[in-house]
């Protein structure tokens, strides 16, 4: 006697499930669960408000990394990173000596030759500032893109917290690789990093979904080769912030369940750790 497939998860495709939805009778996961006073419903059925007596006692929905599953705007951080980074790049058009305070740069004397600047000489804030800074529009045209065609995936299946981190410390690990390597008496900018870890998370996430591979491949193949096709570009960045997307992502959603928030945290305090230890002995090497 052959044994019935089980379906698949609706919001997973290639996650197994035996349990449905009470409300619109779809199959869930595990991660998708949320406790009902009858049975079980999807997050979807929560958000929508389409329940029957469980807005105040049902459980918070989860991602399946674990993050919360929040009612309306699903898509507030990456607009809101949308945002700030188009305005910086704004102020920066209409002030061009804020570029100058914020760009990333290991060392280096002023436009006087009176003062050493840079992340050597204790302005560490550049190794975040820098990233939400551009100076050319083609620059922050093809990194919003990327942000607005990845974020908003990311950021429903990770949650918004988590989310926010990744990208963050994506950023700051392309920072001090690059402050390692290439940045004494030369200028860094732009969300590359970040967009990177993205780049390097989406395919981790889609693994993890077992959805194709083949277009999320694709387009890290495209931005590699454009990385090291053209010149100017900080390639360091791109490979720092890919390198950390991939580690905080596999831990956000290919651990158990049970370890998931150990894992987790783990991995995104190594990622920071690394990078904070790169700052220290390459400001220590320039001193």
């Amino acid at each position: 006697m052959e044994q019935a497939q089980m379906p698949d998860c609706y919001r997973h495709p290639g996650v197994e499930t035996g349990i449905r939805c009470t409300r619109c009778e779809r199959p869930i996961c595990h991660a998708c669960m949320v406790d009902a006073s009858v049975g079980f419903q999807c997050p979807q059925c929560v958000r929508d408000g389409s329940g029957t007596g469980h807005s105040r006692t049902a459980n918070q929905p989860r991602t399946i990394a674990g993050g919360r599953i929040t009612a309306g705007h699903p898509h507030l951080v990456t607009n809101a990173l949308i945002g700030l980074n188009v305005l910086v790049f704004v102020l920066g058009q209409i002030s061009p000596a804020l570029i100058d305070e914020m760009v990333l740069i290991g060392f280096a004397f002023d436009s006087d030759l009176h003062r050493v600047v840079g992340v050597a000489d204790g302005e560490w804030y550049r190794l975040a500032t820098s990233v939400f800074l551009h100076q050319e529009i083609w620059h922050i045209a093809g990194n919003m893109l990327l942000l607005w065609l990845l974020g908003g995936t990311l950021e429903e299946e990770l949650g918004r917290v988590r989310y926010l981190t990744l990208y963050l410390l994506s950023g700051l690990a392309g920072s001090a690789l690059t402050y390692l390597i290439a940045a004494e008496n030369q200028g860094s900018l732009g969300a590359s990093g970040a967009i990177y870890g993205l780049l390097g998370a989406s395919v981790v996430l889609m693994r993890r979904l077992k959805r194709d591979l083949r277009p999320i491949l694709a387009l890290v193949a495209f931005n590699l080769v454009i990385t090291f096709a053209r010149d100017g570009i900080a390639w360091e960045a791109h490979i720092g912030g890919l390198v950390a997307g991939v580690i905080i992502a596999y831990a956000m959603v290919g651990g158990a369940r049970e370890r998931r928030a150990l894992l987790q945290w783990t991995a995104c305090s190594l990622v920071f750790a690394l990078s904070l230890v790169t700052v220290v002995l390459r400001t220590v090497a320039l001193s």
